[in-house]
């Protein structure tokens, strides 16, 4: 089996390190090298060979926009973590980022001590460049674990942690379990793919008034080419839910109504749902809709985290299962866990029209496999051809 390569460019030693031995802590991942700024990263990549690399975008001699501006011209495509601060100037930057190609971004901690507390970041660091390094491995073909493997690391040096605290013992030193002494337990082996449940609908598929799209990890660039292709025309409502932390969301929103051919905004509190527009799911708040008299509008809030996320795809699921039964379309793409699954499931047990994103083209096939599985999915579509599907879907089934 082969290992996950990871290059590490900051221009601080410490965190190098510090991020660095994040890595080395999990099997199945090797640091290829690392560099302190983008020019020595570009100077280092031919020999280091990524898969994957954590880069950070503030940085002397070369930023990272300069590396990825330079990667674009040179065609170079291992895919980019950028490593992002919390601050809003930092928001457009990273969406810049983004749109230069990154693939997706991890917020560093905020406060002066931002080194000191990279490692309550971990877990996202682990998933990430485990999600974004195996597609690229594979592409490449390479034999590597799958970003499970990683998520049942992360969950047993949770465990060991949680003990660790319970017995009063200094959990620093029972933070993370060794990959030297790292064994995957009989208990795990590859998840294989399930025979989809089946659901008998309600009612059959009706007009279609919404569209409803859950996503997470892979999202940012999965939404950039799926909306790029989205017919001017729509008349359908669009409703995104996008895994993203607060302060980022309104920033994406922008960005991806540089390239969308329908008005893309950041959802507000109380403001009503308009055919042909796109509503963002601001960070940090759960989206939903209320169906009024005169027609439906936007509702936020703050409730408990579902599934692990605020805002939650399941909580617009749910929301639109329950206003529009059979008359939506729910979409679920990329992304890691099961966030939106069990919802789309009963959209579609309510006669919705549901469709999912492909393994082939998924980032991390985990939402939309537990939706596959669950019977929650109509039709599964690969990435390139997903906005066609939804625009023929929209067209053919059209709101009286």
């Amino acid at each position: 089996m082969d290992k996950i390569s990871v290059m590490i460019c900051d221009d601080s030693a410490l965190m190098r390190n510090l991020i660095g031995r994040i890595i080395s802590d999990y099997d199945g991942f090797e640091i290829a090298g690392k560099a302190e700024n983008g020019r020595d990263l570009l100077d280092k990549l031919p020999a280091a060979k990524p898969d994957v690399i954590l880069l950070d975008i503030e940085m002397p001699v070369m930023t990272g926009i300069q590396f990825l501006e330079e990667r674009k011209l040179r065609h170079i495509d291992i895919p980019v973590i950028i490593l992002s601060s919390i601050a809003t100037e930092g928001a457009a930057v990273t969406m810049r980022c983004l749109e230069l190609g990154a693939s997706d971004f991890i917020t560093k901690p905020g406060g002066s001590s931002v080194t000191l507390k990279i490692g309550d970041v971990s877990t996202e660091i682990v998933e990430y460049v485990a999600s974004y390094g195996a597609s690229y491995a594979a592409i490449h073909g390479k034999h590597v674990p799958s970003p499970d493997y990683f998520s049942h690391q992360v969950k047993l040096k949770a465990a060991e942690k949680f003990v660790a605290q319970r017995k009063g013992e200094d959990a620093a030193q029972h933070a993370s379990i060794k990959k030297t002494d790292f064994t995957p337990p009989p208990s795990w082996s590859v998840p294989r793919n399930k025979e989809p449940a089946v659901i008998t609908p309600e009612r059959e598929g009706g007009r279609i008034e919404i569209i409803a799209i859950g996503i997470s990890t892979g999202g940012p660039n999965a939404l950039r080419d799926m909306l790029e292709k989205i017919d001017p025309n729509l008349k359908q409502p669009v409703l995104i839910v996008q895994h993203m932390p607060a302060g980022f969301t309104k920033e994406f929103a922008e960005s991806l109504n540089n390239i969308c051919p329908l008005e893309v905004t950041e959802a507000q509190d109380g403001e009503p749902v308009l055919n042909g527009h796109v509503y963002i799911a601001p960070g940090n708040y759960h989206m939903t809709v209320e169906k009024r008299a005169i027609g439906a509008i936007i509702r936020l809030n703050q409730d408990d985290l579902r599934n692990g996320h605020r805002p939650s795809a399941d909580c617009l699921f749910e929301s639109i299962a329950h206003n529009y039964q059979n008359k939506a379309l729910g979409v679920i793409m990329t992304g890691m866990g099961r966030d939106g699954a069990a919802q789309l499931a009963e959209m579609r047990k309510k006669g919705a029209w549901t469709l999912g994103q492909d393994q082939a083209s998924s980032i991390v096939y985990g939402m939309p496999k537990v939706a596959w599985e669950m019977g929650g999915v109509q039709r599964q579509v690969p990435l390139e051809k997903l906005a066609d599907a939804i625009n023929t879907l929209a067209k053919e089934h059209l709101m009286s």
